[in-house]
């Protein structure tokens, strides 16, 4: 049996207790309201930057080596991640610690020495440049993708910043950005596993309770919408041609969500899914299919990534955006949508087994908004039509949305032929209107 809780904090950070009894560990998160989005223009990646200094010391703990050993001692590998819109930090952590883990991360998030930038930029550096070519180009199609979903916005810029961004940064902007976004108003705690809420709750109080700051300033939302599809092509030395088939999408928690989460499984939720089925078993240009969905307080995407040979990218193209376009004009067949529900139920099943799952679920939900239940979510699921979820498609996968980044060896012959084909798809998604 789960059982979730929630507490707020006088300063207004919230705690979030799962109960999971039949576990063996338990995790220990700390999310926060900050990411790339909030990075200053000329600054960016500095969010991220802040996520990696603080593992360089603490007041308690003032170097890397000693958090490490630290968390080492209760069971721990503490870890973090810095997204558009959130940082987390997380460990796994023995049942019998966690007090001492919240220690350890309060120690960290609050009273942080923010030493050893140097070093830090020089690491960031080499992250950067796994995302570059040899002239210094973007080639990671998320990134590059975002750049046309969000043009001349903080959600089009890469995370990690750029290598003069990275750069720039100072001790002085890495202690203003703690300063401004690092607050309790902005934060949730979660713990899952075997542990009582009461206990989490008090402990939490303890050492968290003197947290202070305002609250961090407002954040900047995209406006703009697209007219018309848009494509990009980068050259790089592969042997293959990265893709990426992406697509505007609705905010979090827009009630359409649900039936967006049905249409990646069918397109490429999977060996039985239609994207895999056609590219793969069918014509063999691709190894794997992925789709993936982005979703903010404002704005949204879904999107689809392969790898093919520069000579069947156009014939992987065709056969992409027919699929596309057909499911959002001929209703799902019944069984097929049931197949990709009884899937979709399975994952929530097997996601009772995961501590981390379940930490994402309540804390990283409580922190943006949509808290839900697995319950809710099964509840939700059961409800989506065939003509639902062709009508989301229709508007999901309209021309206007269509957002299509090719990386690696194109030729201009080719990329002439992959822009055509994406104005066709236009003019024929018109001619399909019912």
């Amino acid at each position: 049996m789960i059982r979730s809780s929630v507490a707020t904090l006088a300063n207004g950070l919230r705690v979030v207790c799962v109960e999971m009894p039949h576990l063996h560990s338990a995790e220990l998160a700390v999310y926060l309201m900050v990411g790339s989005r909030n990075d200053p223009p000329e600054r960016g990646g500095l969010s991220h930057f802040l996520e990696h200094i603080l593992f360089r010391g603490s007041r308690e703990f003032p170097s890397s080596l000693e958090i490490e050993k630290a968390f080492e001692a209760v069971g721990g590998a503490p870890n973090a991640a810095t997204d558009a819109e959130s940082t987390c930090f997380y460990s796994r952590i023995h049942p019998s610690h966690v007090r001492r883990g919240m220690e350890i991360f309060s120690s960290m998030l609050l009273r942080p020495l923010l030493e050893g930038v140097e070093v830090e930029q020089r690491i960031i550096a080499e992250e950067a440049r796994e995302d570059l070519n040899e002239q210094g180009e973007e080639i990671n199609p998320d990134t590059v993708t975002s750049s046309l979903l969000w043009p001349r916005h903080p959600l089009g810029r890469p995370t990690v910043g750029t290598l003069e961004s990275i750069a720039a940064i100072t001790r002085d902007d890495l202690a203003d950005h703690h300063r401004r976004f690092y607050v309790p108003a902005a934060a949730v705690l979660v713990v899952v596993g075997p542990v009582r809420h009461e206990q989490v709750f008090a402990d939490a109080a303890d050492l968290f309770g003197g947290w202070a700051g305002a609250a961090p300033p407002p954040t900047l939302l995209v406006q703009k919408r697209h007219h018309r599809p848009a494509t990009r092509f980068v050259r790089d030395s592969d042997s293959q041609v990265k893709l990426q088939i992406a697509f505007l999408g609705f905010p979090r928690g827009d009630r359409r969500y649900m039936a967006v989460r049905l249409l990646r499984r069918i397109l490429a939720g999977g060996g039985s899914s239609r994207l895999h089925l056609r590219l793969r078993e069918q014509m063999g240009v691709i190894y794997s299919v992925e789709g993936s969905i982005g979703t903010y307080e404002e704005t949204g995407c879904i999107a689809f990534d392969f790898s093919t040979a520069p000579r069947t990218l156009v014939p992987a193209v065709t056969a992409a955006l027919e699929e596309l376009a057909d499911i959002a004009h001929r209703p799902v067949p019944l069984a097929e949508l049931e197949s990709a529900r009884q899937a979709y139920r399975f994952d929530l099943d097997y996601s009772r087994d995961s501590a981390y799952e379940m930490g994402v679920r309540y804390g990283w939900g409580e922190l943006v908004g949509i808290r839900r239940s697995i319950e809710q979510d099964q509840q939700e699921l059961g409800g989506v039509s065939p003509g639902e979820l062709c009508a989301t498609a229709r508007e999901l996968l309209a021309p206007e949305n269509l957002r299509l980044v090719a990386i690696g060896p194109c030729s201009g012959g080719v990329q002439r032929q992959v822009r055509l084909l994406v104005g066709n798809y236009a003019l024929q998604w018109g001619a399909a209107q019912p």
